[in-house]
């Protein structure tokens, strides 16, 4: 996971930018779309609205010529003398009422005649009681219903005017049929008297077939009285029923506004809304335009979709090449780059000098500078090797003349005495010591080693001084072949002779090797005289005590504490070295740590 998570980041900038074209491209996509979808549904809109405005004027046509027919058979009845004899005459003998009959008969042929290109039934109805239909068919409503009935009493109240009129009767197998009746009161002009009412039916198909032709899906065709109610419709559902909104709607708001176009949201609907007043009828003619399905005939929203995602599609994989190429450089030098910081100079990758100009001189300038460093690098890694050595070389040679001196002197002495074994046994521990020290190269030797020469050593010392100061060597079997830096505990011992014991003249030094903690611990302890404090020493990170180089006594000769703890640390690192525990009259111990190693390095 997390070398996915570094490769995603190495490639934020392809990321970045590869995100940018997406969300312009499909943006630019989706506002074009949208930007051409409106332009289309306004064109659309002025296209479809004078369209339909000349549709609106041809149904007004058919709906004025159907009532200028209306107002002949109409007027034709009203002047008609034997239609007024009919419908308002008194009681007679059945010889002159048969030639009424007949006279009503022939007249009401006529006044049907006007109107014979509408399939319309006429009834008159009179004040007497006497009706006449020429055809119940056309509207089957009792004679006796019409007396009081709400048509005839808005009829007789404007009886000047031909009303028009939405009516609900039942047929013959019982269905509701609305109609659409036309009324006019028959009356004299002289004295005003009312005698009749003529009624002229028609259904509400029929009277559909004004603007049946010009209907389709989601183009409707309404038309509502002054009240709001719908008395014919293309969508049957809705007739018979009152929406005042519609009416709002249609109401022009000028009055020499001849056609209404509005957009309008009717019956859950956006729609273009277009309306005309017919004032002989005084209905609304409204042409209702589905918005959305009027959208979706001029635009194929799917295949609008499914071309643009082509497009979009394509674009976006040829964005994804370019983009790609044109980052990949980059982010194989931004790559390369991580690896520098993390100082792993040792394994480093050139770039490839590739895809555009900017790209190929960065590459180039990176490569010039990464050879530069390595090669720096190199050479200052072989400087510190070779000053490491030196200081070591120095370290090593750092023995006491004066201790060498005094070995000498003691072997004369033995010499003089005649104890030519124990010079012999001598000189042979001082050849020892110096083979391991200074004729060894080597920067490293075996615990084994180490010990052997502590003891030589130890035996020099016995040699010249005696042996009131003894030594006891524990070492543990399994850390007798690890490496350590030569003479690190013969600087101990050599303290410890010349400085543990000035106030005691007896004394113990015990020498430990064990294995603590993943670590090689070697500890030197005495019984000695101790130090009050550690004053000569200062607390470092991680909790080695170090020298203090400020410090004024002495305590160390020979080759040193100070001298060990820095050939460690330059050796192993920090986290290495020795530290310093000692109390007065109980004596002081020292602890050295180092790693573990088993080859010479």
């Amino acid at each position: 996971m997390k070398a996915y998570w570094r490769r995603f980041h190495a490639q934020r900038l392809f990321v970045k930018l590869f995100l940018v074209m997406v969300v312009s491209t499909v943006t630019v996509s989706l506002v074009t779309s949208l930007v051409t979808i409106r332009m289309s549904e306004r064109l659309f809109t002025e296209t479809f609205g004078i369209t339909n405005s000349k549709v609106l004027n041809q149904i007004r046509t058919g709906m004025e010529s159907f009532n200028d027919s209306v107002v002949n058979a109409s007027a034709y009845a009203a002047q008609n003398g034997t239609i007024k004899t009919y419908l308002s005459g008194g009681e007679s003998d059945s010889t002159r009422m048969a030639g009424t009959y007949f006279g009503m008969n022939q007249q009401m042929r006529r006044v049907k005649s006007n109107v014979d290109a509408y399939s319309v039934g006429v009834t008159a109805v009179g004040v007497n009681g006497r009706n006449y239909s020429t055809d119940r068919n056309y509207w089957p409503v009792p004679e006796d219903r019409l007396i009081g009935h709400p048509l005839s009493q808005r009829t007789e109240a404007e009886p000047k005017r031909l009303i028009y009129q939405y009516d609900m009767e039942r047929g013959e197998d019982g269905k509701a049929v609305p109609y659409i009746v036309a009324s006019k009161a028959l009356m004299e002009r002289t004295t005003g008297f009312i005698y009749g009412d003529l009624y002229i039916s028609i259904r509400e198909d029929e009277f559909r077939r004004f603007y049946g032709n010009f209907t389709s899906a989601g183009n409707d065709v309404i038309i509502l009285d002054a009240s709001g109610r719908i008395v014919s419709s293309n969508r049957t559902e809705q007739i018979g029923t009152v929406s005042t909104q519609l009416l709002e709607y249609a109401e022009p708001s000028a009055e020499n506004e001849e056609v209404v176009r509005r957009n309008a949201d009717v019956f859950g609907r956006s729609s273009i809304l277009l309306s005309s007043y017919i004032p002989e009828y005084d209905f609304y003619l409204v042409n209702l335009i589905d918005r959305d399905y009027a959208a979706g005939k001029i635009v194929n929203l799917r295949d609008l979709v499914l071309v643009g995602g082509l497009i979009v599609g394509a674009a976006l994989l040829l964005v994804f090449i370019i983009t790609r190429r044109q980052t990949r450089s980059l982010t194989v030098l931004v790559r390369q780059m991580s690896t520098v910081t993390e100082k792993d100079f040792g394994n480093y990758v050139r770039v490839t000098e590739s895809a555009g100009y900017e790209v190929q001189e960065l590459s180039r300038a990176y490569n010039y500078m990464l050879d530069e460093l390595n090669n720096y690098i190199a050479r200052l890694l072989e400087t510190q090797k070779e000053r490491r050595n030196a200081e070591l070389a120095a370290l090593q040679r750092q023995i006491n003349p004066h201790f060498l001196y005094n070995t000498l002197a003691s072997i004369k002495i033995l010499v003089q005495k005649g104890d030519k074994e124990a010079a012999a046994e001598t000189i042979n521990a001082l050849i020892s010591l110096l083979q391991n020290t200074i004729s060894n190269v080597s920067e490293t030797i075996t615990i084994e080693q180490e010990l052997e020469n502590m003891r030589n050593y130890v035996f020099i010392n016995h040699a010249r001084y005696g042996d009131r100061i003894r030594v006891n060597v524990f070492a543990a079997p399994d850390c007798m072949h690890y490496r350590v830096p030569k003479l690190i505990i013969q600087p101990f011992i050599e303290n410890a002779f010349f400085h543990a014991f000035n106030e005691k003249q007896n004394g113990m030094i015990y020498v430990l090797v064990s294995q603590a903690d993943g670590q090689l611990v070697c500890e030197v302890s005495d019984n000695g005289d101790g130090m009050e404090d550690v004053g000569e020493w200062s607390k470092a990170e991680g909790g080695t005590l170090l020298p203090n180089r400020k410090s004024k006594r002495q305590l160390f000769t020979g080759i040193g504490v100070r001298n060990v703890h820095n050939r460690i640390t330059l050796l192993y690192g920090e986290e290495y070295g020795v530290s310093i525990d000692s109390r007065k009259g109980e004596g002081t111990k020292i602890k050295i740590t180092l790693p573990l190693i088993t080859e010479e390095s």
